[in-house]
């Protein structure tokens, strides 16, 4: 680490490897977390949604997204439909069913959160929140700037 950083640098040093626990200590099987992942995805896309842009999305090869595209399918949570813009296109929408398993894996994420920061202030755990929320959208933008044509 330079000297020419301050005290202040770091925390930011230590975002990628605390990002990197985090992601290993979510409370969830693996299968959970690719099925939530897929359905956010398709759920939060600003449009029509195809296995493509999907595979796209996660930053995965296109037969990775067509097999888990697949086993939600199969689950019941997704359906293959007609594209309302191209009829040639099918796309990917939530079932009632899969958009009940994305409110039960938020919920059960919620909970975690409340678990973890129990001692937390009210105020800190809703400030935490709130950055939370805006880092992930930042991230998006950013990420959507990098690689243009992304969806």
């Amino acid at each position: 680490m330079s000297s020419a950083r301050s005290a202040e640098d770091s925390p930011l040093d230590r975002i990628g490897p605390a990002l990197s626990r985090l992601r290993r200590r979510i409370p969830a099987s693996s299968r959970d977390l690719s099925r939530n992942l897929v359905l956010n995805v398709i759920a939060d896309a600003p449009g029509e949604m195809t296995v493509g842009g999907l595979a796209a999305e996660m930053g995965v090869a296109q037969p990775v997204a067509s097999r888990a595209v697949t086993a939600c399918i199969a689950d019941g949570l997704l359906r293959r439909a007609a594209s309302q813009v191209d009829g040639r296109r099918t796309v990917l929408e939530l079932t009632e069913r899969g958009e009940a398993e994305r409110d039960r894996f938020a919920a059960e994420q919620r909970e975690a959160f409340e678990d973890i920061t129990a001692a937390w202030s009210a105020e800190d755990r809703a400030q935490f929140a709130r950055l939370l929320v805006r880092y992930t959208a930042d991230a998006d933008t950013w990420s959507h700037r990098r690689t243009p044509g992304k969806r």
